[in-house]
């Protein structure tokens, strides 16, 4: 099956605006032993994450497109997608599927359209695996970046 992909081209990404985050889902089980301690371990290496997501649509065309696409494209909602997000490792695109279906509409000011909802990521949004044991390379990476890409003599 080929990959569906919101429709960035009619519709904007998801907001930043207040309420937008992630959650990661636990990867970790805990049992409790009969000492009274726990034992705590990891279950899964790749687990979710659910995002909480804001669309406002200016016109009611998007709106409607909007509508349209979660019944016709994703199948109400219970296809995976790709969408394009912020996350802490930048602007990039994602696996998603809806928890449940969203909320809205709702009129806002400014004649605009709000639809709330959490959306699952199939992973959690990290660096690389490995990179957590270098932390002076994510941490200095703006510098590698601007010195690669800036600085650096083509050719």
């Amino acid at each position: 099956m080929t990959d569906v992909f919101y429709p960035h081209d009619f519709l904007p990404t998801p907001t930043r605006r207040s309420g937008y985050g992630l959650k990661p889902v636990s990867p970790l089980i805990r049992t409790t032993m009969t000492s009274g301690r726990s034992r705590l371990r990891r279950k899964y290496i790749s687990t979710p994450t659910i995002a909480n997501v804001v669309w406002i649509f200016r016109k009611e065309e998007q709106a409607q497109l909007f509508e349209a696409w979660y019944r016709d494209s994703i199948i109400d909602g219970s296809a995976w997608f790709m969408m394009r997000l912020r996350t802490p490792i930048g602007v990039d695109f994602y696996k998603c599927r809806f928890v449940d279906i969203y909320d809205g509409p709702v009129l806002v000011p400014v004649n605009s359209w709000q639809f709330t909802a959490n959306v699952e990521l199939w992973e959690r949004p990290l660096v690389s695996d490995g990179w957590g044991l270098y932390p002076e390379f994510i941490i200095g990476s703006e510098l590698i970046d601007i010195a690669l890409n800036k600085e650096w003599p083509k050719g």
